[in-house]
């Protein structure tokens, strides 16, 4: 009965038969995620290189990144390049509809940077924004809602790096994607299966009129002419357009016009957006230094600490796939996980403790906690320098999220970059304005306010960036040389997709694209989740008999990397999308 009220008082929302079928059909189906079944696999000579490199989740994205590269282009104006392109392309995933964070590492000053272009909460946004009578409301009904939609980031982030970095006009790096987008390609096969597979876009107007009719040519082409006006506004009036323009009106309109849910965004919360720039966060690991994007993701520092526990044990002696390597990693992520639900939220509203986190003493000591023969029960938080365990607080499950692209650029000059960007959810809101999907990402907040009786890290709050997974990642060797770019896709899990690759490469001496191949194994709090149809399969009994809650299925991650090896680049891209890696 609250959902039946809620659905006509406060959201407007269909009648009882079309809501209930709403509900289910959003939580039965957005989390379809395909993998790619028809990728040809990349010979090690064609994803090798001496100069330059980009691997992408698209051919097409990255031959844009390698002509920008090929006229001398900054590592940064090959990221605008690529990232138009995938908005078009991976439009369910990412685009200029949404967010995202840029990890950057300039040779010459051997400085690591971050780019944080966040969604943020509307000012007038309040800490029960997903809340009705006191109760959460179901995270299906949440998502399609206009108060699920967060100020995007990503346009702004893009320019502001240009600004520092770019050597090239910005509206030339814009072009390749108005080009794409006004003319079509076919359109990749896991974005049809996608489209086909996920129901609940027949509900909504936006994404029957673009994605539905998408499909329905023989063969299917991709096009998007709105999306290339769109673009060719951003490339001749740059941000004034899109937060203060025309584009900024489109936004605001769509908002308004929502079939349900609040959004309270103003042209005031456009206009306002700022890219936020912080130093990475970096630790040692063993002989190397892994660098991350810093809160407001909690990507960085979470994987971090799943590393610095990992690193008290041998893991080069574990066999990748077995018994004790699985159950060793999972039980070093579900200490992080705890740390960071229980610690971390946007840094101008929240205290987060990132020096205490990642001090080497207290990883040591929550690495104690860990029995090699059996699962941990409850798991706590740790209170760093005063106690390795908070008996009292109990862990907050982590919520479900998914969605997100990921790439990895190395410019001639050695530049690094890594960039990893989202809608949130696939498909976002479902909702469309001026030819892209606007995001969902405020549903990232926590729908509980409270936390052990304090307010919640990750609580809804005006202006605030919800906590994200996304965790573009770098790694140098002692003298400070690039060894590893790597990054995901996969929401939530992507803190653990990367950690499985930095432990192939840098524990297991992997090939990246062999390290990005392994079958996944993510513990974010929820349990044990193996990915379905590989070996991991095999040893789930075992893994049950040492007390973890297993669960076997589908996993599409989305690593893109680029690793240093020999005086050569070396790229990898996940065989589960449509992607690969290539260079000069």
């Amino acid at each position: 009965m609250i959902l039946l009220r809620l659905s006509i008082t406060q959201f407007g929302a269909p009648k009882t038969g079309l809501l209930l079928i709403l509900l289910w059909l959003l939580a039965s189906c957005s989390g379809v995620d395909p993998a790619t079944s028809n990728r040809t696999e990349q010979s090690l000579e064609e994803r090798q290189a001496n100069l330059m490199m980009v691997s992408a989740a698209h051919p097409a994205a990255v031959e844009a990144g390698l002509r920008v590269l090929r006229r001398g282009g900054h590592a940064v104006d090959a990221a605008v390049a690529v990232q138009m392109v995938l908005g078009f392309i991976e439009a369910p995933e990412t685009g200029i509809g949404g967010g995202g964070y840029l990890l950057l590492h300039q040779s010459d000053s051997g400085t690591t940077s971050t780019y944080d272009g966040r969604e943020t909460a509307p000012a007038a946004a309040q800490p029960d924004r997903f809340q009705v009578m006191g109760i959460a409301m179901p995270l299906a009904l949440a998502i399609p809602s206009a108060a699920a939609v967060g100020v995007p980031g990503l346009v702004a982030m893009l320019a502001e790096a240009h600004r520092e970095h770019g050597r090239l006009p910005w509206n030339e790096l814009i072009a390749p994607a108005i080009a794409l987008a006004e003319t079509g390609l076919p359109m990749p096969l896991r974005l049809q299966r996608q489209i086909e597979q996920d129901w609940s876009l027949r509900l909504f107007a936006d994404t029957r009129a673009y994605f539905r009719s998408q499909i329905k040519g023989k063969p299917a082409v991709l096009r998007n002419p709105q999306l290339g006006q769109t673009l060719r506004l951003i490339a001749s009036q740059g941000t004034d357009a899109y937060y203060r323009g025309s584009i900024a009106t489109g936004v605001l309109q769509r908002l308004q016009a929502a079939r349900w849910g609040n959004s309270g965004m103003t042209p005031a919360d456009l206009a306002s957006y700022q890219t936020v720039k912080h130093d990475a966060v970096c630790r040692p690991y063993r002989q190397w230094t892994v660098c991350g994007a810093p809160p407001s993701s909690s990507g960085g520092i979470t994987v971090l600490q799943i590393l610095g526990i990992l690193e008290q044990f041998d893991l080069r002696s574990m066999e990748p796939n077995g018994v004790a390597a699985v159950h060793l990693i999972a039980e070093a992520s579900r200490l992080a996980f705890a740390d960071r639900n229980h610690y971390i939220g946007d840094p101008d509203y929240v205290d987060v403790p990132m020096n205490r986190l990642l001090n080497p003493a207290y990883l040591r000591q929550r690495a104690g906690l860990i029995d090699l023969d059996r699962a941990m029960g409850k798991i706590h938080p740790g209170d760093p320098g005063k106690r390795v365990e908070i008996e009292e607080v109990d862990v907050q499950p982590e919520t479900a999220e998914r969605g997100t692209s990921h790439f990895s650029i190395v410019d001639q000059d050695g530049n690094l970059l890594a960039l990893t960007s989202s809608n949130e959810a696939p498909f976002g809101s479902r909702m469309l304005s001026q030819g892209f999907v606007l995001n969902n990402q405020l549903t990232d907040f926590s729908f509980n306010p409270t936390l052990d009786g304090r307010t919640h890290p990750n609580a809804v709050a005006g202006g605030k960036r919800p906590r994200s997974s996304m965790a573009p990642t770098m790694v140098f060797d002692a003298q400070g040389t690039p060894r590893l770019v790597i990054g995901s896709r996969g929401g939530s899990r992507i803190i653990g997709y990367v950690t499985k690759v930095l432990i192939g490469v840098l524990d297991w001496d992997m090939d990246v694209q062999d390290a990005i191949a392994l079958p996944n194994r993510v513990e974010r709090g929820r349990g044990l989740e193996l990915e379905a149809g590989t070996s991991l399969e095999s040893i789930a009994p075992a893994l049950e008999e040492l007390g973890h809650e297993v669960s076997i299925v589908p996993m599409t991650s989305g690593l893109h990397g680029i690793e240093r090896v020999a005086g050569r680049w070396r790229g990898g891209a996940d065989p589960r999308l449509d992607g690969v890696a290539l260079g000069e």
